[in-house]
């Protein structure tokens, strides 16, 4: 049966090149489209919660708002944890679910819930809303906003409040507008507010109270429809203007009328802009401060291909603010991803160098080496158009498990010609037909390769079998190497057979003088191992204990160190340090380690 499968592909051989070169066309379309990230993503299928409660203490955030929020998302399916975190004026609590759980029919529930849970909070100035849908490597692009104080028109506002309100009113809509973008962090700044400094003195003279200034502002703020009224022929819309737009008309807002005199705004309390109270700052080089934005990667998403159309969008954006604005990004996740997945293709290249030259080294012939060597990109193209199937992105650890089978990519295809090379310059077949041969010579080997390539593959089963972070981690690398595997097998029963039909020719051959070197040292080393069964079974229980007892005393990690360039400094102050000091602590720190660079 088998034989009859090979005399098949030899009939057909204008078929089987054309699928060969198909596969290698299909696995760099695939290539080239396969998401790519320095490492697998192991971030759990979570959805957060933030509430936010201007000036409350964390114990009231924890009683009236984090807590009523957990208790309302207990008992949602597939939930395995729910933790939180309560500090001033801010509450965010995470929602864990099981791994296999879609994350939009997550965050669906938990929209639901916290619906129903907005009747137990207190009042609060903004309801509370999910977290953007990323992940914890989702950051991937952060950029800084700074002015030439003497180029821009700030229209009267401190120009770091002005700069976070073009970031915030400009830069984040543009870049959200990028498909693969969830949402854009502002950080840094001050959040631009028309305040209103009210004179208790004024208040008391013409007897107004604070809620009458409250209600007169929300009432006075906004527009109105009046349906339409028709003169003639055309239809006018009717609508009522009041949407506050400057300070001036904040000042003309009035309070009531006061022995038939109108009291404003402006009568009882001086308006101007100001700062929303902050809790954080981002400084350059530890001389000023500036504003910034982190890009979130969506969930799912293609990091590269997010990164090119962020790059794309810079280029335009920067031609659209201010004269003196400068836009600076700062970090790219894809010079990360690149540098890791450079890693795995160097390996492969040097590997593949060195597979050619001992190939060639070995079976002293060119053309052998050739077809065996064309086994390698045919595997590792199988198993990049696998891994597009699969879902599988192009990282540390899945390329990894191409470059760990790189040695036993080539070993089938290595028996399968070494044998038709045998076959074919051995003077016994030398009157026989070459596809009977080639036929005769690969249904020899065809099944002892098949189940080899099958047992190594048992060995990464357990791979296969882990879960949560692990399996997310590892199973990629164990999903890779059984592609290539499998492309073993195909290149060395369908591809080799054939290329030796056109490639390799009938004549004798002579063993090389490496090969009669090496079996001169082999031969009498087996004949002494065969006749010293007992002592080099003893002598292998031995090495293995020793393994076993040094195997302790190894150094483990959960993951290969990544080597990005870059250091990260945390610095650990006191909990009730205020604001100003801490940023004064930092910026001397910047200043320090640019002075010894």
């Amino acid at each position: 049966m088998t034989s009859k499968i090979f005399e098949k592909l030899l009939q057909n051989r204008i078929i089987v090149v054309i699928l060969l070169l198909a596969i290698i066309l299909w696995g760099i379309f695939e290539y080239n489209h396969l998401p790519t990230d320095a490492f697998p993503d192991i971030s759990p299928v979570m959805v957060p919660i933030f509430a936010e409660a201007h000036g409350m203490a964390p114990e009231e955030i924890e009683r009236l708002i984090t807590y009523p929020i957990e208790s309302t998302m207990n008992g949602l399916p597939d939930v395995k944890l729910i933790k939180s975190t309560s500090a001033f004026g801010m509450a965010v609590i995470y929602i864990y679910f099981e791994d296999d759980v879609d994350i939009y029919f997550a965050r669906q529930i938990v929209s639901e819930r916290l619906t129903g849970a907005m009747a137990d909070l207190p009042e609060m100035h903004d309801p509370p809303t999910l977290g953007p849908i990323s992940t914890g490597l989702g950051e991937v692009f952060m950029y800084y906003l700074t002015a030439n104080k003497d180029i821009v028109n700030t229209q009267g506002k401190p120009v770091n409040t002005w700069l976070r309100e073009l970031n915030d009113w400009v830069v984040k809509y543009q870049l959200q507008s990028v498909p693969g973008v969830t949402k854009i962090l502002s950080m840094g700044g001050n959040v631009l507010q028309y305040q209103v400094k009210l004179n208790p003195y004024a208040l008391a003279k013409y007897k107004v109270s604070l809620n009458e200034v409250v209600e007169s502002i929300n009432s006075n703020n906004g527009n109105e429809g009046g349906q339409f009224i028709v003169f003639g022929s055309e239809e006018y819309l009717v609508r009522g203007i009041g949407l506050i737009q400057k300070l001036e008309d904040i000042r003309e807002i009035k309070l009531k009328v006061v022995d038939g005199l109108p009291i404003h705004l402006g009568d009882v309390a001086r308006i101007e802009y100001g700062n929303e109270i902050r809790r954080g700052i981002v400084s350059l080089n530890g001389t000023e401060e500036v504003v910034a934005g982190i890009v979130l990667k969506l969930y799912g998403e293609n990091t590269s291909e997010v990164i090119e159309r962020l790059n794309k969008k810079f280029t335009n954006l920067r031609k659209i603010l201010p004269a003196g604005v400068e836009l600076v990004p700062y970090y790219n996740q894809s010079v990360l991803v690149e540098n890791a997945t450079w890693t795995v293709k160097k390996a492969l290249i040097q590997g593949s160098i060195l597979v050619l030259l001992i190939l060639f080294l070995f079976l002293g012939n060119m053309r052998t080496s050739l077809i065996v060597a064309l086994s390698l990109p045919v595997c590792a193209f199988t198993s990049i158009i696998l891994m597009g199937l699969a879902d599988i992105s192009a990282n540390l650890m899945s390329l990894g498990g191409i470059a760990i089978a790189l040695g036993m990519l080539v070993d089938a295809s290595i028996v399968v010609i070494e044998n038709i090379y045998r076959f074919l310059t051995n003077d016994e077949y030398k009157n026989e037909n070459k596809f009977r041969i080639i036929i005769k010579a690969t249904t020899e080997v065809a099944r002892p390769i098949i189940f080899s390539v099958g047992i190594v593959v048992l060995v990464f089963l357990p791979l296969f079998t882990l879960e949560s972070v692990e399996g997310k981690m590892f199973s990629p690398m164990a999903f890779t190497i059984s592609f290539a595997l499998l492309g073993s097998i195909i290149t060395a029963m369908i591809f080799a057979p054939v290329l030796a039909s056109l490639i390799l020719k009938k004549g004798s051959s002579k063993e090389i003088f490496i090969i009669k070197k090496l079996k001169s040292f082999y031969r009498p080393l087996l004949e002494s191992s065969i006749r010293n069964r007992k002592k080099v079974v003893l002598y292998t229980i031995i090495l293995f204990i020793i393994t076993l007892l040094v195997l302790p005393f190894l150094g483990t990690e959960f993951i290969p160190v990544l080597d990005e360039g870059t250091i990260q400094i945390n610095v650990v102050m006191a909990p009730s340090i205020s604001l100003e000091k801490a940023a004064k602590i930092i910026m001397k720190m910047e200043r320090i380690i640019n002075r010894r660079q």
